[in-house]
């Protein structure tokens, strides 16, 4: 399962409090929930990491996953639509697309 329309905006010169946001879209709240998932299996036991902490559920729509310097972003369609992370941060700021 992944997610689509994978975004990374490299945001170290335009603000403080990380480096990288990671924007991704999931089809339904039932996927949204399973990348969630997988992104916490893998990240904890491959790299021993956990979140700094955790805003959202699947169900809202909208999770965000905060890694201290990288901070993710999952969005249903709709609301990835609706809050256009990328076309708020896009003046100055690098985008890399994943996917």
């Amino acid at each position: 399962m992944q997610a689509e329309d994978i975004l990374l905006l490299d945001i170290r010169n335009a603000a403080s409090f990380a480096d990288y946001f990671v924007i991704g879209t999931a089809g339904s709240d039932r996927q949204l929930g399973a990348i969630l998932e997988e992104i916490d299996r893998r990240l904890r036991k491959d790299q021993r990491v956990i979140p700094m902490g955790k805003e959202g559920e699947a169900s809202s729509g909208w999770v965000l996953l905060d890694y201290g310097n990288v901070i993710v972003h999952l969005f249903g369609s709709d609301e990835r639509e609706f809050y256009d992370l990328e076309g708020l941060w896009h003046s100055g700021v690098p985008v890399v697309r994943i996917q």
